[in-house]
């Protein structure tokens, strides 16, 4: 009896002995490893700096109710290049410097990021990406302009997520909230509108002595094709009776035309039926076997009307294009121009909107004669420097919805202005012309857009020149802030 009692408190014994043992056991590696009763929940450290807005959305994502098993550290900093990021890293802000719309400062300089934040003046103020849009003008940062190199040009802001288990336990929280989508070149889609382009009279004669129409555009291809889409206002035919005294073009300047990497040829000229009928029909043949698409002309009335809408890149975008009391319209089955009427305007306006397209109207005015000079004659820079109520008409169709109003009709270049809620520019001046007499004549402008998910960015002013060769190229800087100061002061 007593034999068989010791025996069960041997048993006794050893069973404790078990749970305490297996109890030590277990809450020790607890204690050592911090797991279970005694764990210690991961902390949130935020080590900054951080603005308001980023806060507010870390503190959305780490609620109380997020229980982290190690600490995790956030911090940001700012970068002049959009860098290759790291485990834990997310570019999610970036910050564009920015002026006046009519400032023609060209850029800015700074040695760090954070004193752009810390010395912002009059002249430029940092603004988030998403705000940017063509009422307010992008400058360079350190001679980048950020909409041509997407990696420079801006202050990127990097957020940093460090944490021993970032893959398991903070990636799956802040992966939508921060990673944001950059705009790049597969996403912003570029549109350069030129102004009057005539490959004709003297341009006739130097074409047969240098026997390469491609020489004319020499200078200004490598600008102007690097646009997804480039345009111009056309106003010569092609013909073989072509000469030195007429407004026709020698078939051979189709090449000047592929060689700028045309896309878009506008057909509102007053001078598209100087080499007849058959001349203008032929002429549109060839921009069609050449794959470019055209604008406010046609072989018939009904075609000339028909508005060109663009799908690219995220983007719609309806260009109009009208010719207004200058001549060369079509009124039926002949080839022309897109005569402008009022209701026409209006339905195609409200139906592109209705569309959420953007929209671009381009008019052939009635143009300003005070060209007859060998020097510098700004009377035509000003609207309402030819017949009729130029500045009237122009504003009128951004009252109608219209977004921008370009004039191309204008051998010199005029004015431009900011109006109600869209751009107006009067004129743009010649791009390929044979007046190298005249000052005046020899200049123009680019208007270089930028579209981003269907919103106009910024229009991008750049100057052109073509001198005794006849041959355009990019006007220097000197003179281009000289001459766009000169529009600028008389403008409405």
């Amino acid at each position: 009896m007593i034999r068989k009692k010791s025996k069960l408190k041997g048993v006794l014994i050893t069973f404790i002995s078990f749970v305490v043992i297996a109890l030590g056991t277990f809450f020790g590696v607890q204690f050592f490893t911090k797991t279970g009763i005694f764990r210690i929940p991961g902390v949130v450290y935020y080590d900054g700096p951080f603005d308001e807005e980023t806060e507010n959305a870390l503190k959305a994502v780490f609620t109380e109710e997020v229980d982290l098993d190690k600490d995790v550290h956030i911090s940001t900093y700012n970068s002049f290049s959009k860098n290759e990021l790291g485990e834990g890293e997310f570019l999610y802000k970036i910050y564009v410097p920015v002026s006046d719309f009519y400032d023609l400062t060209d850029g800015i300089t700074a040695e760090t990021p954070d004193e752009l934040f810390t010395n912002e003046s009059e002249s430029y103020s940092l603004i988030d990406f998403d705000a940017l849009d063509y009422k307010k003008h992008l400058l360079k940062l350190n001679g980048s302009y950020y909409l041509d190199s997407f990696e420079s040009g801006a202050v990127f802001k990097i957020i940093k997520f460090e944490s021993e288990k970032y893959s398991d336990e903070i990636a799956p929280l802040v992966g939508d909230t921060f990673n944001i989508e950059a705009p790049s070149k597969e996403t912003v889609l570029t549109f350069a509108q030129t102004g009057v382009t005539a490959l004709s009279r003297g341009m006739n004669r130097k074409l047969y002595s240098v026997g390469d129409a491609k020489y004319f555009a020499s200078n200004i291809k490598d600008f102007l094709s690097s646009f997804d889409l480039t345009h111009t206002s056309n106003e010569s035919s092609f013909t073989n009776y072509a000469s030195s005294a007429n407004i026709c073009s020698d078939p051979r300047f189709v090449d000047t035309l592929t060689e700028i990497g045309l896309d878009i040829v506008e057909l509102t000229g007053n001078h598209n039926q100087d080499c007849g009928d058959q001349a203008a029909r032929n002429t549109i043949d060839t921009y069609v076997a050449n794959n470019i698409q055209m604008v406010g002309g046609g072989k018939t009335a009904a075609e000339a009307a028909v508005p060109l809408q663009i799908n690219q890149k995220g983007s719609g975008i309806t260009f109009l294009a009208y010719n207004q009391s200058t001549g060369g319209a079509t009124y039926d089955a002949t080839p022309g121009a897109n005569q402008y009427y009022e209701e026409n305007a209006v339905a195609e306006i409200n139906a592109a909107k209705e569309r959420g397209d953007f929209v671009i109207v381009d008019i052939q005015y009635y143009e300003c004669n005070a060209y007859a000079s060998t020097y510098e004659d700004p009377i035509c820079d000003r609207a309402n420097s030819s017949a009729g109520d130029q500045i009237g008409f122009f504003r009128h169709l951004i009252d109608l919805g219209a977004d921008v109003v370009v004039g191309t009709s204008a051998h010199q270049a005029q004015t431009y202005e900011l109006y109600g809620n869209g751009a107006i520019y009067y004129g743009l001046g010649n791009l390929f012309f044979d007046q190298v007499w005249w000052p005046g004549t020899t200049r123009s402008l680019v208007l270089g857009h930028y579209f981003y998910k269907g919103k106009l960015l910024q229009t991008k002013l750049t100057a052109t020149v073509f001198d005794n060769n006849m041959q355009t190229r990019l006007l220097d800087e000197e003179t281009t802030k000289w001459w766009l100061t000169r529009l600028q002061s008389v403008r409405p």
